[in-house]
């Protein structure tokens, strides 16, 4: 029976093969990486002598240059003169090699639109034209990326030898069905970031209607100078703690932290306006009877970090962040009367420029950043009526909003060009040529 079994493991789908690499179509090969392509490694001309970067007009890329996750590189930071390509070890990439980063950061990788030089941080794949398609090539490194790392050595930095690129295993398909799968991924490319530019254009949407919103508000025609600057006469320059009190969360002992419970929110929880539950601890049920209601967080309070790194970062609760508890050094604006602060008004006012310095002249006094309740309180805010805010507040949720959306929409395309890579880069689904 055991033999049988070990025949049905073994059975091959009809039109694939069994390889080292798993099962591929029958038309498929596997390759060595020093059989698709050249590799080259690059050089640095000698910083000292000025002739070789002076009015440079050879690109030379260092990794800073491809870790932007962009498919292609036009231009570089630096450049290099004749001279100093002849005396230093570097060489000339042709037009669509994949430069490929080899030492410190791994298996970054875009390619070339012109003619450039690298560091010796990179080891470049000039393909052989007959046999793979750089284009398949780059999407196929993603597949590999994480087996490149694992043969980097290293003491100081990890850095991959030329060796262990050129025996790495790869699967290549015809070349006209590599183009295939390569154009397929490009277009879910292509859609990623045409979605990253209009979250790019909507940020600074959002930034230039901060700027008017909360200066000069909706409709006014009259202005007065102030501490914070020109504003609308109707408006007022209040210390935050007029009409809203920062109530700081509780010491949770965290030999009680559990796998499930309720969520307590921590500093290492907020993430520029949102709450990230990633990395998160939890509170039992059955030891939370006495706690006072003010640890209980509830939907719309805003909510910012008080100490660390993150100090100044503000969020603002969601109903599927709840039930959630307040921690130590993390701050809770509580408005002391109704009708005049509006919270998500006091988040977006809490995130302007000016908030910000001001807590950050308040943070940077000690060994690590730190603010209290009473210092955030004592720093002034424009206030307009009521109905005022909630307009303004409107605007720019819609605004966020839609930068969710477009959010969102980036992380379905991620997952979709994921996916499709790991099925069209191993051939377990096929294209037609």
């Amino acid at each position: 029976r055991r033999f049988e079994e070990m025949k049905v493991k073994d059975k091959v789908r009809e039109g694939y093969k069994q390889t080292e690499l798993g099962e591929i179509p029958v038309e498929w090969e596997v390759k060595k990486i020093k059989d698709v392509a050249e590799i080259i490694s690059g050089g640095t001309p000698n910083k000292q002598i000025k002739e070789y970067w002076q009015n440079g007009n050879i690109f030379w890329a260092t990794p800073t240059d491809i870790t932007s996750n962009k498919k292609y590189i036009y231009y570089t930071e630096e450049k290099i003169t004749e001279k100093g390509l002849r005396n230093s070890s570097a060489k000339i990439l042709p037009v669509g090699s994949i430069l490929l980063t080899s030492r410190a950061t791994i298996g970054e990788k875009c390619i070339n639109k012109k003619p450039m030089a690298t560091n010796q941080g990179f080891k470049s794949l000039v393909c052989r034209d007959d046999i793979v398609f750089n284009e398949y090539l780059y999407y196929y490194i993603d597949i590999i990326k994480g087996d490149l790392i694992k043969l980097a050595r290293g003491s100081t930095f990890l850095e991959i030898p030329k060796a262990a690129i050129a025996n790495m295993k790869i699967v290549v398909p015809p070349f006209s069905e590599q183009k295939k799968i390569a154009e397929i991924l490009s277009t879910v490319d292509e859609q990623i970031e045409h979605t990253e530019q209009l979250i790019e254009k909507t940020n600074e949407l959002k930034k230039g209607l901060m700027q008017k919103l909360l200066t000069k508000g909706i409709g006014h025609t009259r202005f007065k100078k102030t501490e914070v600057g020109e504003i609308p006469e109707e408006w007022e320059v209040v210390e935050l703690g007029k009409y809203v009190k920062v109530i700081g969360g509780f010491a949770f002992k965290s030999k009680f932290f559990e796998d499930k419970g309720i969520k307590i929110l921590r500093i290492s929880n907020i993430s520029e306006g949102k709450l990230d539950f990633n990395d998160c601890v939890y509170y039992p049920d059955n030891k939370i009877q006495n706690l006072s209601d003010e640890f209980f967080l509830k939907e719309n309070d805003v909510v910012i970090a008080m100490s660390g790194a993150t100090t100044g970062k503000v969020g603002i609760v969601k109903k599927q962040d709840l039930p959630c508890l307040l921690n130590q050094r993390v701050g809770k604006f509580k408005p002391l009367f109704p009708n005049k602060i509006d919270n998500t008004y006091l988040y977006y006012v809490i995130n302007t420029r000016y908030f910000q310095d001001k807590i950050w002249h308040f943070a940077i006094g000690g060994a690590q950043p730190n603010i209290s309740g009473k210092q955030i309180e004592s720093i002034l805010i424009t206030v307009p009526s009521f109905n005022e805010q909630k307009i303004i507040s409107d605007i720019l949720l819609a605004t966020d909003k839609r930068i969710d959306h477009y959010e969102s929409r980036k992380q379905q395309l991620q997952q979709l060009k994921k996916g499709l890579m790991q099925k069209l880069l191993t051939g377990k689904i096929r294209v037609k040529v």
